[in-house]
Formats: C-alpha cells, sequence, structure tokens
C-alpha cells in the first residue's frame, strides 16, 4: 500500500462524493494506471503498470465504465469549479469549442459514422474516417508557469451520427445543437460569470448565434464569410406607417469587395500573441452591420477584416455578438482558439486517446471524456506541485526549449508517483542489485517522458 502525496490527493478528493465508497478505491487505482501507462490507456494496461495483472478481480475494473452508477456530467461540473478556483476565480470565462473525430471501427461500436478527417483533409484534397465524433468545451485560461494560454477540456460530450438516431427512433440534434445545451449549461454551473467562446466557422450561424442572445446573452466570437450578406440597422419606423416592421436597412457592400477597395482605410494593430509567433502586425478595419438571410432573425454583429501586411495568410474575417467589443479585443480572444488544436494532439500523443479499445455504450461515452478531463486534472495537479517545488523543464542539445509544456506536467506527476514512499507492501523481500543512482535517475526521468 502506497501514501499518495496532498496534492495529488487533493484534486481527486473533489471527485469523490460522486462515487460510491465500496468503487471509489478502485477509480483511484484506475486513475494513478492510466497516468503511468506509457502507450495504449485501456483498463489491462492500467492494471498492469500497478502490478495488478494476477488479480482476479480485474473484472470489477472494467465494470467501473461499462456498468457501475455515476454521473460524467456531475463529474464534469466538479471538474470545471476546480479549474475556475485555480485559474479564472473572476472575470469573464472564456471558452473553446471544437470538434474532434475519434478515429475507431467495429461493428460493435454502434454510434460510429462516417466524417471528413479534419487533419488529413485540405482544400483540395477530401478524406472520410470512420469513427466518433465529440464535442468538447475547454477552458481557454493563462497558466503561469508557462507564461501561455492553454486549453483546458472540462466537459466532453458523444453527438452520434445521423444513422445512430434513425435507427432507434431517436431525434437528431446537429452539433450546434449540442453546443447550445452545453453552453447552457455551463451558464447555469457559474451564474454571474459572463461567457466568451471561440470556435471556427462551423459555428458562424444565424440561428444559432440568435438562440445564444436570448435571456442571458453569451458572446460568440467567430469566422464570417467574406459574402456574406450584411445591411444597415433597420429604420425607425415612421408614425402611422403602415404594414410589417422592416428586419433591415440597405444592404452593404461585401467584406470581399472592400478588400479590393483602395477608399478602404485600414488600421495597423499590433498583437502580443499571434501562431507561434510573439508580436505580429496585422492591418484590420471594423464596423457593426446586421447578418440576414431570408427565413432567418436579424443578427447584430461586429465584423473584422483582417489583412497580412506580409502577405503570408489570406484576409480573412471575424465576428462577435457583443457590438462592445474592441477589434483587439477580438483577435487576440480568437487567436486563443489554436490551443484547442494543440489540446487535441497532446491528448492523443500523451493520453492514449484513440487507444482505449471500449465497445460499449456507457463505456464509450465515458472514457475519451475522462481521458480528456485527464489533461485538466494533470495541469492543475502541476499546478499544485510548482507551488512549492522548482519547474523542471527538459531539455537537450538538439531541443533548448526554455518553458514547460505538458509534456513536462505529466512527467512531473509521473516522477513524484514512481518516489512515493511504500507503507505497507505483502511481497517478499528480494536481493536489493546495486545499479548507479545516475543511471536510476536516467531511467526515471526515460519512464516519466514515455508518451
Amino acid at each position: 500500500m502506497t501514501r499518495l502525496p496532498t496534492w495529488f490527493t487533493g484534486v481527486l478528493r473533489s471527485f469523490a462524493p460522486l462515487f460510491s465508497a465500496r468503487i471509489w478505491p478502485q477509480v483511484h487505482l484506475l486513475v494513478v494506471g492510466a497516468l503511468l501507462s506509457p502507450g495504449k490507456r485501456t483498463v489491462t494496461a492500467a492494471l498492469r503498470v500497478l502490478g495488478l495483472a494476477d488479480d482476479p478481480r480485474f473484472g470489477t475494473f472494467h465494470r467501473l465504465l461499462s456498468r457501475a452508477r455515476w454521473s460524467s456530467l456531475q463529474a464534469s461540473r466538479v471538474l470545471l469549479g476546480l479549474l475556475v478556483t485555480a485559474c479564472v476565480p473572476s472575470g469573464p470565462l472564456v471558452l473553446g469549442l471544437d470538434d474532434t473525430i475519434e478515429r475507431r471501427t467495429g461493428a460493435k461500436i454502434s454510434a460510429k459514422g462516417i466524417y471528413r478527417d479534419p487533419v488529413r483533409s485540405s482544400h483540395g484534397h477530401f478524406v472520410k474516417a470512420s469513427g466518433l465524433r465529440w464535442l468538447s468545451l475547454m477552458l481557454l485560461t493563462p497558466i503561469p508557469w508557462a507564461h501561455r494560454i492553454w486549453a483546458l477540456p472540462f466537459l466532453t460530450v458523444l453527438v452520434p451520427s445521423q444513422r445512430y438516431n434513425e435507427e432507434r427512433g431517436h431525434r437528431h440534434k446537429s452539433v450546434t445543437d449540442w453546443a447550445r445545451q452545453m453552453l447552457r449549461l455551463v451558464q447555469r454551473w457559474c451564474p454571474g460569470r459572463p461567457l466568451i467562446v471561440v470556435a471556427d466557422s462551423a459555428y458562424a450561424a444565424i440561428r444559432w448565434l440568435s438562440d445564444l442572445q436570448q435571456d442571458r446573452p453569451i458572446t460568440v466570437i467567430t469566422k464570417l464569410r467574406l459574402d456574406a450578406a450584411l445591411y444597415d440597422p433597420a429604420p425607425d419606423r415612421a408614425a402611422g406607417q403602415m404594414g410589417r416592421p422592416r428586419l433591415k436597412g440597405d444592404r452593404l457592400p461585401t467584406l470581399a469587395s472592400l478588400v479590393h477597395d483602395p477608399q478602404t482605410r485600414w488600421e495597423r494593430v499590433r498583437l502580443n500573441r499571434w501562431y507561434g509567433e510573439t508580436h505580429r502586425e496585422v492591418d484590420i478595419i471594423s464596423q457593426t452591420a446586421v447578418w440576414y438571410h431570408t427565413g432567418l432573425p436579424p443578427l447584430r454583429v461586429r465584423w473584422v477584416l483582417i489583412r497580412d501586411p506580409k502577405g503570408k495568410f489570406s484576409t480573412q474575417a471575424l465576428l462577435c455578438t457583443d457590438l462592445l467589443q474592441t477589434p483587439r479585443q477580438m483577435l487576440e480572444y480568437f487567436v486563443q482558439r489554436w490551443q484547442l488544436e494543440v489540446t487535441c494532439e497532446e491528448v492523443r500523443a500523451h493520453l492514449g486517446v484513440e487507444t482505449q479499445r471500449q465497445w460499449t455504450d456507457l463505456a464509450i461515452a465515458r472514457t475519451t471524456p475522462a481521458l480528456l478531463g485527464l489533461f485538466s486534472r494533470v495541469t492543475l495537479m502541476a499546478h499544485e506541485r510548482w507551488k512549492s517545488h522548482p519547474v523542471r523543464v527538459r531539455r537537450a542539445a538538439w531541443y533548448a526549449k526554455t518553458l514547460p509544456t505538458f509534456v513536462d506536467a505529466l512527467a512531473e506527476v509521473r516522477r513524484a508517483l514512481w518516489k512515493v514512499p511504500t507503507v505497507r507492501t505483502s511481497a517478499p523481500e528480494r536481493e536489493m542489485v546495486q545499479v548507479p543512482l545516475e543511471f536510476i535517475e536516467r531511467l526515471t526521468d526515460a519512464l516519466c517522458y514515455a508518451a
């Protein structure tokens, strides 16, 4: 039996009320096994790394995911509370919204579908993939010891394919339907905290954006088509005027026409953070308008047209549903969206997403959100650990890294778990082999950084 450090158990202790006292120790072991496993994140891999390969009660660990009664939704709420308390105790919450494909095949995986593979596809090449579609909400927050913005997942839901819903007689919900429900849920969890959501062009839908402006508005920043139909606001209604009120005013020039118009007055701004760069200058122009399409409600937006003076990227446009946001703020918020892609890559490379092999519906719905949430829990554990210990960054002769990344945070957690003192054991004592201390330190370091 081992005694886990306080900084480790302090993060997990908040989840204890979600599980019964009988299965909570097994949950504890699975979390430790998932952290220490260097390869696949299967239940058996977690048991092997803990030395439980000969335990005849291995089936109870599988039933934690496939049968046990606990709510992953409540776990998401607890995780969000921990992240907000540690990283964003006040002010607005900046959330990243994105969907990702988990490549899975097999006849027993009922919720899978055929989707466009965003990683392998390009503008001129379309690649399809069989798998599960996940929609994830992540908290975009600065990490003090990393000196940058990280995307921390806390709520991930499975978006079943249309064929799956039709076969079972369920009403099919689109990705935007799921996104609306998730954001309203977070709004109930964090009353009084303004929400600012950044998302890609898939969420630039008038109906969805309009729904989020009802009751308690949620600010959304996303991309806008250059050929979008923009209008002036509807003029005031004259006294005694008959007929239905107008929804929009005169049609405005398209954003694409403003790009080549010599009369367009660009403003150059300098941003502190850009994609892979610390400082970057761009030309912008911004106005407010009404985005309208026949049959849909009119939507008041602030748009920003962005041009690169160096010509390295094509001109693009952003929209924001909060008219009071400044163009600079919109750009700074939207650039943070790239951290969602970084997190998705990190969980695949270091936490084994797409390597799990559960096939029951309940286990599938729980495992991937748990692994994504493990990214945030590792960040919280490293945050607590480095409050009282120096930050360790892995360097090499060919890689002069100065700031820690997620792999350093995971290695710190693993390193501390490898050194947990043993309090009581039933295994017989064996003869110790004398090994140089330097070799042990290098071996431990290699195991801690193993993907």
